[in-house]
C-alpha cells in the first residue's frame, strides 16, 4: 500500500488535537494538561503522528516545542479538519441561537493591544449590533485559522510563501523593537548599557516568535544574553502589567506601547536598535468576500493608522 493511502487509514483524530494542542501551547507540559492526557501519553501519540507522516513536525528542547517548516504546513490541514468537524457539530443547533452577524478577528498580541481598542469602540459606534470575536495568537496560527475559514480577518505578519497560499496581505505599518520600562525604573537614573540592561529581569515572546528573534539578534550583536530571571509569554496584557507594576525590561513591538509611551505610563530605554522595522499587515483570504461588517472593521483598521 502506497504511503498516502497508509496514512488516510491510520491517521486518527487524536492525532490531530494532540499536534494542534503542542502547537497551540508551545510545550508538551501545558498541550497534556489542556487535553488532560499524561505527557507520557500525549508523547506517545506525537511520536505516532510523526511516523505516519515519515517526517519531524516539532523540535523539542529545553524551552519547548517548536513547530518545523513541515509542521508548519500541516498545522493548516489539521485545523482546517478540526475546524470542519466544529462547523458539523454546530449546523445541529437552531440557527436562531447564533447571531446573525459576527465578525471573527484573529491578531499578534501585541497589535492587539495597540491597534483593536480604539478600532473596536469606533466600529461599534456604527455598528450596534455586530459580535465581534477576537483572538489572540501566534502567527502561525493566524495563517491556519484564515485558511480554515476560522477567522474572517487577521493583523499579522507576511510568511514564507508556502504558507502564504491563497492569502491576501496589506501593509499597515513597520514596527520596531523597543525595551521599555516603568516611569521610575531605577535604571533610569543611571548610564544606560544594554549589558547593564540585562542585569535586570526581562519579559520577552517566547522562542520561534519574530519579536524573540529581533531580540536575540540584538543581544547577540552586542555580546549579550537574557537573564535567568526571564518571563516568556505572548500575553501582552500579562507583559505589560509586570512592566508597569515592577522592575522588568519588556522587549515589545512599538505599536503595542506607543499610547503608553504617549502618556508616560512606560518609558522607552535610549538603546539604540538597529534596522527598519517588521511589517504588520491585513491578512484576508483570495477566495472570500468578506461581509458588510467585516468590510467596514477592515475600513476602520486602515482609518486608524498614521497617514
Amino acid at each position: 500500500m502506497e504511503k498516502n493511502g497508509l496514512f488516510n487509514q491510520r491517521i486518527r483524530l487524536r492525532h490531530l488535537h494532540t499536534f494542534v494542542a503542542v502547537a497551540q501551547q508551545g510545550t508538551l507540559g501545558r498541550a497534556a494538561e489542556t487535553l488532560n492526557l499524561s505527557q507520557p501519553a500525549l508523547s506517545k501519540t506525537l511520536n505516532e503522528l510523526e511516523q505516519l507522516t515519515g517526517t519531524r513536525l516539532f523540535e523539542r528542547g529545553r524551552l519547548g516545542a517548536q513547530l518545523t517548516l513541515t509542521g508548519e504546513q500541516f498545522l493548516t490541514h489539521a485545523v482546517k479538519v478540526l475546524d470542519a468537524l466544529n462547523h458539523a457539530g454546530q449546523s445541529f443547533v437552531r440557527k436562531e441561537d447564533n447571531p446573525s452577524d459576527v465578525v471573527r478577528i484573529g491578531a499578534l498580541p501585541t497589535a492587539a493591544l495597540g491597534i483593536l481598542p480604539a478600532v473596536i469602540g469606533e466600529f461599534h459606534k456604527q455598528q450596534s449590533d455586530v459580535t465581534l470575536q477576537v483572538g489572540t495568537m501566534n502567527n502561525t496560527m493566524l495563517l491556519a485559522g484564515l485558511k480554515s475559514g476560522e477567522l474572517d480577518l487577521g493583523i499579522g505578519r507576511m510568511s514564507d510563501p508556502e504558507l502564504m497560499t491563497g492569502l491576501n496581505y496589506e501593509l499597515l505599518f513597520l514596527e520596531s523593537l523597543k525595551l521599555v520600562v516603568r516611569p521610575n525604573h531605577p535604571l533610569l537614573h543611571e548610564n544606560i548599557t544594554l549589558s547593564r540592561v540585562m542585569e535586570w529581569p526581562a519579559v520577552v515572546s517566547p522562542l520561534g516568535t519574530v519579536p524573540r528573534d529581533n531580540a536575540e539578534s540584538l543581544l547577540a550583536s552586542q555580546g549579550c544574553k537574557l537573564p535567568a530571571t526571564c518571563i516568556e509569554t505572548l500575553s501582552a496584557s500579562l507583559s505589560r502589567q509586570l512592566t508597569v507594576e515592577y522592575n522588568y525590561v519588556w522587549f515589545v513591538p512599538s505599536g503595542a506601547v506607543k499610547d503608553d509611551l504617549r502618556h508616560g505610563t512606560l518609558t522607552a530605554l535610549p538603546i539604540q536598535i538597529p534596522g527598519v522595522g517588521e511589517p504588520i499587515g491585513i491578512l484576508t483570504r483570495v477566495d472570500t468576500q468578506l461581509s458588510t461588517a467585516a468590510q467596514i472593521l477592515l475600513s476602520s483598521i486602515r482609518k486608524s493608522m498614521p497617514s
